[in-house]
């Protein structure tokens, strides 16, 4: 039999059968030895062949065979740095939610997390959710931040999962993709998904004010059909967003504005450090391109994955 999965718990998985059968499945041992480097061999979104067993009047599944991948996210694994973790797979489109407070989403996680999507050849679509409890200064970094990934090519959404701004918006992005939905705990991912699917009712906690950070409420990714021809896959919030399996010669090609420019440069490998003729710090000393974005090349470029959450907003 062959499906998709639906929600992993680490040992278990929840597989949807064309005919719209959920079948619990467990995966076979061979596929932990295979060389592959996620601590998950299998992610939210896999399509997947399967045996079914019955055991106790109980009839499951053994997965025996993963289907290749159209595309997927993947970061660091938070506990073993040195392996990935694949957050989700044959994704249409990601919404990365945005805050600018409670909690605050800095330009450093954005741009690691594009060049990711980048990297993968996912779509991505920033979200700058409680737009409702903005004060001028935070709107005001709102309207920045959107000129600036507008300008890149990113479309951009000032959203309300409370007052319902701009909601109708995002469910016509949606309507008949497979979506995901991404950000740091507390951004509003559940609440979201909850407005734009009352039936779902996935659960939510409130913003903790001591931290300014979200308690996370999704501990495994899952997806769901939805009622106008959509799939999304809520995730567990990312406190951090470790860039993995990305060589120093082609991190510039994640950064669109970057790549748009390197083909100016005086030398085919040019890292735009302190290279002569460069054509992208040409860019940045002119205010063509934002310096955030080319601080966060640079972190990514130098591994820098200790301090780049407790950067502050940039001026563009």
């Amino acid at each position: 039999m062959t499906g998709t999965v639906y929600k992993s718990t680490g040992s278990w998985y929840s597989v949807k059968t064309p005919n719209g059968d959920f079948y619990e499945c467990r995966i076979k041992g061979k596929f932990r030895i295979q060389g592959i480097k996620s601590t998950n061999p299998l992610a939210v979104g896999d399509r997947v062949d399967f045996d079914l067993e019955t055991s106790n009047n109980t009839e499951t599944g053994v997965i025996t065979t993963i289907h290749p991948r159209q595309n997927y996210i993947v970061r660091k694994s938070v506990n073993l740095s040195k392996q990935t973790h694949i957050i989700a797979s044959n994704i249409d489109q990601v919404f990365l939610l945005i805050t600018i407070d409670s909690p605050p989403t800095f330009t450093s996680f954005i741009d690691r997390f594009l060049a990711t999507t980048e990297a993968y050849g996912v779509t991505a679509v920033l979200l700058f959710n409680k737009i409702d409890v903005n004060d001028e200064s935070s709107q005001k970094i709102v309207e920045d931040l959107t000129t600036l990934y507008e300008g890149i090519g990113y479309q951009c959404l000032s959203i309300s999962a409370i007052t319902g701004t701009n909601l109708e918006a995002v469910k016509t992005l949606m309507t008949g993709k497979s979506s995901m939905f991404a950000g740091h705990s507390g951004v509003g991912k559940s609440t979201l998904v909850n407005a734009i699917e009352p039936g779902l009712n996935i659960k939510t906690k409130e913003i903790s004010e001591q931290h300014k950070q979200g308690q996370h409420t999704t501990t495994f990714a899952e997806m769901f059909d939805l009622s106008f021809e959509a799939q999304i896959i809520d995730t567990p919030g990312i406190k951090g967003f470790g860039v993995v399996d990305m060589e120093a010669s082609e991190i510039d090609n994640y950064f669109p504005e970057l790549f748009a420019l390197k083909q100016g440069c005086k030398f085919n490998n040019c890292l735009h450090l302190h290279e002569p003729q460069c054509a992208v710090k040409s860019a940045l000393e002119n205010n063509q391109i934002a310096a955030s974005r080319y601080k966060s090349y640079i972190q990514i470029l130098e591994g820098d994955e200790e301090h780049y959450r407790t950067d502050n907003y940039e001026s563009k």
